[in-house]
């Protein structure tokens, strides 16, 4: 697992991990490649995490970074799991996404650039986050 060490390196620095889809699709399913690689997207209700309750870390499916606290996670009814909050601002990233008309904020790993989800400004408190991410997209290390 990956968290940012201030100590280590610069700040906002992650070390980067890239590689070829070939190299991708030898470590994922086709349903993990789908999603974090070609920017898919679980049907709503369906992924493995979205009603877990086990206190732990989830990790990026593909370079294992941890992203989200099961403590931050919440139900926001929706069908995919929901955080309010990742375990570092420098563990994942954020970038516009203007496909099909639409106006929303894409989640990727910043390690990886692995696609996780969509951020909403519709969350709880304390942030007012709403992390939607893909079950899909991520690997539970229970605490």
């Amino acid at each position: 697992m990956t968290i940012y060490d201030p100590n280590k390196r610069s700040l906002g620095e992650v070390d980067r991990i890239v590689k070829t889809d070939e190299d991708w699709k030898k470590c994922l399913t086709p349903e993990q490649f789908k999603i974090t690689r070609q920017k898919g997207m679980e049907r709503e209700f369906t992924g493995k995490y979205h009603n877990h309750k086990e206190k732990g870390m989830y990790q990026c499916i593909c370079c294992e970074t941890g992203l989200f606290s099961a403590d931050a996670k919440f139900d926001s009814g929706k069908g995919w799991p929901c955080f309010y909050e990742p375990v570092s601002k420098y563990n994942v990233r954020t970038e516009r996404d203007k496909t099909f008309f639409m106006k929303r904020i894409e989640v990727l790993c910043a390690r990886c650039d692995a696609h996780l989800g969509y951020v909403f400004n519709d969350g709880p408190s304390p942030t007012g986050l709403r992390f939607c991410i893909n079950s899909a997209a991520l690997l539970f290390v229970k605490r």
